[in-house]
């Protein structure tokens, strides 16, 4: 076969059976032509791997990697065919420190927030202006300085107390939750007042701040009664600490500025009251004296005062005599109208009136009973006529007959009857006595 077969078949083992790798290695030679292409070379103790990373991955690397550095490359294995060179083509870098600390940071995240101490339900309130304040902090850190020069100039009665205690290396974040420990149990105990805690430090590396996202130091900060500002370095990213404090500063300078007001809008806000305090004193004066000239108004002279009242009394005197005078006629009319009352009640007139009812109604008795005889007699012939229409004289008049046995009971039907039985046949005038010769159905 060609060399240009052989090398297009090892270039489709390495990439259909191998595929895509991720390496942890030292960056052995670097080159960074004008195309924005890497070519590098990977190494350890006893082997090294060409590598290539195209100008359209290496823009998403967040660092500039030099040779020396300790790098993990994510990548697909190939041969390029016109040299017949074995490498790595990258897509993705990242530092190895690192990228080993993040994906530290981010299961800690994912395991704090699952938790709660996210939330900002839980979160306490920091004061708008603090007198007392608590910094946690190196004591010769360029934190403290910054602290100390903004509350010189923006708060100089605001006091501060450090907790001293290391920002980097193995023993800081255990000298930094005992030192959130300490402040609480200080105020519990009523051996200080804190309104604050400011906890943090300068810029640095991941490295550098590292301590600040350690497990402990987010528990003493959630778990603290005293609100926490966290103030941790430049860093872009938030760290844990910044996630759990109640507020996060982006430096301590500005934590310092974030808990204080400034002098000047204190000098302003008192100028505002006081602006405010005299508008409302000339208002308040101003409707006194509104009130003063309505009062003095309304004041009159006592003699003023006696001629309304004798006005006043003139007119109930008048308002009297007219209703004296009108309950007068009304009682005189209820007088009359009683005495006709009475009147039509005299024994007198209810007998005069009775008679004349007798003498009324015994003039109308001879016709009413007239009257009432004619209707009874009209209605007795009427039932006569209608007994003898119904009666059975009529039924035997048209031809019928009534048969009955030597008991008197008729006889409805021949099968009671028997040949030779005597029977009575009732007519329209006169009776058969006759002896049964024979029956039929």
């Amino acid at each position: 076969m060609s060399i240009s077969e052989l090398n297009r078949k090892a270039k489709s083992i390495l990439e259909n059976h191998l595929g895509e790798v991720c390496v942890e290695a030292e960056i052995g030679d670097l080159s960074k032509p004008n195309s924005g292409h890497w070519y590098f070379s990977l190494k350890d103790g006893r082997s090294q791997l060409r590598c290539a990373m195209f100008r359209r991955a290496n823009l998403s690397v967040k660092f500039q990697p030099k040779v020396g550095d300790s790098v993990i490359v994510r990548g697909l294995l190939s041969i390029y065919e016109a040299r017949g060179d074995y490498q790595l083509i990258v897509d993705h870098m990242e530092a190895s420190g690192d990228g080993a600390l993040q994906r530290q940071l981010e299961v800690l995240k994912q395991k704090l927030q699952a938790e709660g101490l996210f939330d900002s339900s839980r979160k306490l309130i920091v004061p708008n202006h603090c007198e007392r304040i608590g910094v946690i902090t190196s004591p010769t850190g360029a934190a403290i300085e910054d602290i100390i020069s903004v509350l010189g100039r923006r708060s100089p009665s605001s006091s501060i107390v450090l907790f001293p205690v290391q920002v980097q290396g193995s023993l800081a974040a255990r000298q930094i939750a005992d030192a959130i420990d300490q402040a609480n149990a200080l105020v519990e105990t009523k051996q200080r007042e804190l309104d604050v805690l400011i906890v943090g430090r300068g810029g640095g590396s991941l490295e550098d701040l590292w301590c600040f996202n350690e497990e402990i130091v987010a528990r003493a900060i959630a778990k603290s009664n005293i609100p926490i500002v966290s103030a941790v370095g430049h860093e872009i990213d938030f760290s844990v600490a910044d996630l759990v404090a109640d507020i996060r500063a982006a430096t301590p300078s500005q934590a310092a500025e974030l808990v204080t007001r400034d002098s000047l809008e204190w000098l302003q806000l008192i100028d505002s009251y006081s602006a405010r305090l005299k508008l409302l004193t000339q208002q308040k004066v101003t409707e006194h004296r509104a009130v003063i000239a309505n009062l003095r108004v309304r004041l009159t002279h006592p003699r003023q005062r006696l001629r309304l009242i004798q006005e006043q009394l003139n007119g109930a005197k008048e308002r009297a005599s007219f209703l004296i005078q009108q309950h007068l006629v009304r009682d005189q009319q209820r007088f009359n109208q009683a005495r006709l009352s009475l009147s039509a009640a005299s024994p007198q007139m209810i007998i005069k009136a009775r008679k004349e009812a007798v003498r009324t109604l015994g003039e109308r008795l001879p016709l009413q009973i007239e009257k009432v005889v004619r209707r009874d007699i009209q209605r007795v012939d009427h039932l006569k006529k209608l007994l003898t229409s119904l009666g059975p004289l009529a039924t035997l008049e048209r031809g019928y007959a009534i048969v009955t046995n030597d008991n008197g009971q008729v006889i409805r039907d021949s099968g009671v009857t028997q040949v030779g039985d005597k029977v009575s046949v009732r007519l329209h005038r006169g009776e058969l006595a006759t002896v049964v010769s024979e029956t039929r159905d």
